[in-house]
């Protein structure tokens, strides 16, 4: 139904689109609307969590700090970061790189993220498949986020299928990656959750609220996946890959 509906906002002629209007760009405002939700449910729980403080009274790097030695890895370096959760793992330079609002904090949310990252350095030290294959797909994904409309609009405007196809094609590799990502930030968080509960660096009633922290993240990921599923349904949309169907 959503097909056939978006299909009838728009017109072909002349082997091309006419540039009115293209309610198409109802998937886009979906995903959009769906992104903007998520991100700021993200922030309201981070906030929220921000002003709780550990009963440990450790900061984000040194909790981070004692997961990693308690986890038997000695050689990731821990790093300062400029901006507000941007906290990542390195794998190809084993770097744990956590934000200002993590790094030097001492709430329950600060902690929380910085687990998570340990987590991502963990499934890294016992070669985590679903890591090891989003680290081997990057160049593919990097690759096709940046050619894949290039390639599809010029195809559009020029009627050329086989072009279409290469950027949908393309598309889908960026999407394959996003994909893969959800296992691994799911897992990682869950590494986290318990990691913080063995070490004794959170009690069970704050790692409650951390999972809250860390769940909110991980929605961020899954409106990604949806969001991108929405641009392909339009790609396929314009591309006409329903139009023969839907005329039978």
């Amino acid at each position: 139904m959503i097909i056939a509906s978006v299909q009838n906002g728009f017109r072909f002629g002349g082997g091309g689109y006419y540039w009115g209007f293209d309610s198409t760009y109802l998937l886009i405002l979906l995903a959009l609307a769906l992104s903007a939700l998520v991100s700021a449910s993200m922030n309201a729980t981070f906030s929220k969590y921000s002003k709780v403080r550990a009963a440990s009274g450790m900061t984000g790097a040194q909790a981070a700090q004692r997961i990693l030695e308690s986890a038997g890895i000695y050689d990731v370096r821990i790093e300062q970061v400029k901006g507000n959760l941007t906290d990542h793992y390195d794998p190809s330079k084993k770097v744990l790189r956590l934000s200002q609002s993590v790094y030097g904090s001492t709430s329950v949310a600060a902690i929380g993220v910085a687990a998570h990252e340990c987590g991502h350095a963990v499934q890294h030290a016992k070669n985590y498949a679903p890591l090891n294959i989003r680290t081997a797909i990057v160049p593919v994904a990097s690759f096709g986020s940046q050619l894949s409309w290039p390639l599809f609009f010029i195809g559009l405007i020029f009627s050329m299928k086989p072009l279409l196809f290469a950027g949908i094609i393309l598309f889908c590799g960026a999407l394959l990656f996003q994909l893969v990502t959800l296992p691994v930030e799911f897992n990682a968080s869950r590494r986290a959750l318990v990691m913080l509960e063995d070490t004794g660096i959170l009690g069970s009633t704050e790692v409650k609220s951390t999972s809250k922290v860390l769940r909110a993240a991980a929605m961020t990921y899954v409106a990604a996946v949806i969001g991108s599923l929405l641009q392909l349904l339009r790609l396929l949309i314009l591309s006409g890959a329903f139009r023969g169907r839907r005329d039978d």
